[in-house]
């Protein structure tokens, strides 16, 4: 069967195209709002400028293939966020703070979870040019506001700082496959593991790397992990950033899991995932990457997140949409004409039926245009 689509490869049927359209719409017309301007990058760029900076953690997710024009290899985008740290630091050049957002498809050769996509419809905010934790927090706001916006709920939002385990490698003295490995397990909760992998790590970096997993909970983990871990000045700072966090936006339902790592091979700084009620996998994603843009000519502080618009409508409640009014065909009636265009201008779906054309199976129309005398009146469908 030829016309199947690859695994974990799927249509968006009218429906759910519509909600997805609308979703997209509404976040990024919330984006503008706040000064985010849109760009839209390339789905295909030479691989060696879609892998480098933020993009180096996407070698083995990233689909690859000749350029027929110039023989270079090409990569598929499978995140948008090297092509925004690209603009920001090679094309708009700007000196102070930049604001950009995107949305569109990516691609990556496996699927994240077993229920995702393997095309998501990626959509986020970036932004370039300031250091400070008010740029994280500015985009964690923006990021609950969005989700707020579309109101879909967040139980949780999960903060963690890869500072802490950079410290932690670095004052052990650990080797960059001993240093994968220990991310791997961490990554995993993988605690046995973690215990076997830390046998010859010297003390007090062995029980520090041990505990990782366990400091996770409120914002009472903070004073915990900092007399549990070593004093080190980076781990003192991450600290101090993630209590600054908290403590200035008490509205956000803020969580702290230490051994949360993902994107740590571009991440430098404050990480953050967001969860919903009865979602097992974080619904938005994003930290601190500095220094990507690097790779294209200028480094530059970065803060940003994103998520999948496939996985949010399809986590939002459906909701019954105004049904289409169905009109017969114009034909010469100008009166008819002018009485459609007048309503289409008023926001209304109006379906013209072709000849031969007796109902429409899509879009559902529960209302027809009926003549009265010399006049076009709505008048409901009545549903045998």
């Amino acid at each position: 069967m030829n016309w199947l689509l690859p695994e974990y490869i799927a249509d968006a049927l009218p429906l759910e195209a519509l909600r997805i359209e609308r979703l997209r719409r509404t976040l990024l017309d919330h984006f503008r709002g706040r000064g985010f301007e849109l760009v839209m990058p390339p789905m295909l760029e030479y691989l060696e400028s879609l892998l480098t900076g933020a993009g180096q953690d996407l070698h083995l997710r990233t689909f690859k293939l000749v350029d027929q024009l110039s023989g270079r290899t090409m990569g598929v985008r499978a995140d948008i966020t090297p092509q925004a740290a690209r603009i920001d630091a090679h094309l708009l050049n700007h000196q102070g703070i930049t604001r950009l957002c995107y949305c569109g498809s990516v691609l990556h050769t496996l699927p994240a979870t077993i229920s995702a996509s393997r095309e998501p419809l990626q959509i986020g905010a970036e932004l370039y040019g300031f250091a400070g934790i008010e740029g994280d927090l500015a985009i964690i706001r923006l990021m609950a506001g969005a989700l707020d916006k579309i109101k879909l709920p967040i139980s949780r939002i999960d903060l963690s700082h890869v500072g802490i385990f950079e410290a932690l490698i670095g004052a052990a003295g650990l080797s960059p496959a001993a240093e994968e490995n220990l991310l791997k397990l961490l990554q995993a909760k993988d605690v046995p593991g973690i215990v076997e992998a830390c046998v010859e790590v010297p003390s007090p970096f062995r029980e520090a790397l041990q505990r990782l997993p366990a400091l996770y909970g409120g914002a009472e983990m903070l004073a915990r992990a900092a007399a549990e871990l070593p004093a080190l000045p980076a781990i003192t700072s991450a600290l101090d950033s993630l209590r600054h966090l908290i403590a200035a936006a008490p509205e956000l339902p803020f969580s702290v899991d230490l051994s949360d790592l993902r994107g740590y091979h571009y991440h430098n700084g404050v990480v953050f995932a967001a969860y919903c009620p009865d979602y097992p996998a974080a619904i938005a994603l994003g930290g601190r990457y500095d220094g990507a843009g690097q790779a294209f000519g200028r480094a530059r502080p970065a803060t940003g997140f994103s998520m999948d618009l496939r996985e949010v409508a399809r986590l939002l409640p459906t909701t019954k949409s105004s049904g289409a009014i169905l009109a017969p065909g114009i034909a010469q009636d100008q009166l008819l004409a002018a009485h459609i265009a007048a309503l289409r201008e008023q926001g209304e779906i109006v379906v013209e039926l072709l000849p031969g054309e007796t109902v429409c199976e899509g879009p559902f129309c529960d209302r027809r245009l009926s003549k009265l005398g010399e006049h076009w009146i709505i008048e409901a469908i009545q549903e045998d």
